[in-house]
C-alpha cells in the first residue's frame, strides 16, 4: 500500500465525496419511480460530490490548478501541478440506479500523471497509484492480466453519447474485435474499465471521445500495474488524443492491430 502524504490528501478527499454520493444514490433508486425522475436530483449530486473534492485538494495543496467534469478549468498559481476530477464517472449508471460508478482522481506533474486515485464507493474498492510505487486495490499489488491470446481475452469498449463521437467507426471497430475475442463489455464508466484492466478483471479497453477526468487517474493505474496504455491510434499521449486502448504488451499490440485494421 502507497502511504505518501499526496496519496493521504487523494484518499481522504474521494472517500469525503463518497459520503454523499451513497446517500444521494439510495435516493436515486427511489425516483426511478416516479413521473420527474431522477434526473435534475443527479446533476445536483454530482456538483455537491465535485464541491467536496474541490474543497479539500484545494485546501490541501493550494497553488495546484484543476480541470473538473462540471466547475471547467481552473488556473492555479502552481502551473507545475492540476488535478483531473470526475467526481461522478459512470452519470448514466447512477442516474439509472446502476450500482456501477465512481470517483476518480488524477494528478498531472509538468505534463506527467504522477497520482491516482479511483473510487468504488458501492464495492468500497479504492484503487491508488504513484508513479514509480506500482498500483494497488484495497491492500493488494495490481497486475494486469497475463493472457496472451485473443480468443481468451474479455474486452471493454465505450461508445460515444448520442448526437456526439463517431458512431459507424466504433461499430466497425467493435464488429472487428468481437470477431476474434471472447467477449465484449460495455459497463459505462471509462475510469473503472481501466481500473479493471489494471487489476486483470479485463485483458483490453479501449474507448475513444473522451476527457481528460475519465482518464487521468486509470492511465497511470494501468502503467503501474505493468500494462500499456496509448491512444486508440497507438499514440503516446491519450491525454491529448482524448481516447485510450490499454492492455498488457502483447495484447494491446493485437488490438491496435484489429483498430487499424477496422479504419482501413
Amino acid at each position: 500500500m502507497i502511504s505518501s502524504p499526496l496519496m493521504t490528501v487523494m484518499v481522504d478527499a474521494v472517500r469525503k465525496a463518497a459520503r454523499g454520493l451513497k446517500r444521494d444514490f439510495g435516493e436515486v433508486e427511489n425516483l426511478q419511480v416516479s413521473r420527474k425522475g431522477p434526473g435534475n436530483f443527479v446533476s445536483a449530486a454530482d456538483r455537491k460530490a465535485e464541491a467536496v473534492l474541490r474543497e479539500a485538494l484545494t485546501k490541501a495543496r493550494p497553488g495546484y490548478g484543476l480541470v473538473m467534469e462540471e466547475g471547467g478549468t481552473v488556473e492555479g498559481q502552481d502551473k507545475t501541478h492540476t488535478w483531473h476530477v470526475d467526481p461522478l464517472d459512470g452519470t448514466t449508471n447512477f442516474l439509472h440506479g446502476i450500482p456501477h460508478f465512481c470517483i476518480s482522481v488524477g494528478l498531472e506533474r509538468e505534463g506527467t500523471i504522477v497520482a491516482a486515485v479511483i473510487y468504488d464507493p458501492i464495492k468500497d474498492e479504492l484503487f491508488i497509484a504513484e508513479r514509480g510505487k506500482g498500483a494497488y486495490l484495497n491492500n493488494r499489488r495490481l497486475r494486469v492480466s497475463g493472457r496472451q491470446d485473443l480468443a481468451d481475452s474479455l474486452v471493454l469498449y465505450g461508445s460515444p453519447y448520442l448526437g456526439r463521437g463517431n458512431h459507424p467507426r466504433l461499430l466497425k471497430e467493435l464488429a472487428t474485435v468481437m470477431a476474434v475475442t471472447g467477449g465484449v463489455r460495455r459497463f459505462g464508466s471509462a475510469a473503472l474499465d481501466l481500473a479493471s484492466v489494471a487489476c486483470g478483471r479485463a485483458d483490453l479497453y479501449w474507448e475513444r471521445d473522451l476527457q481528460t477526468w475519465d482518464i487521468a487517474a486509470g492511465l497511470l493505474l494501468v502503467r503501474e500495474a505493468g500494462g500499456f496504455a496509448t491512444s486508440a491510434d497507438n499514440g503516446p499521449d491519450p491525454m491529448a488524443a482524448r481516447s485510450v486502448a490499454c492492455g498488457n504488451e502483447v495484447l494491446h499490440r493485437e488490438l491496435i492491430a484489429l483498430l487499424r485494421k477496422a479504419n482501413q
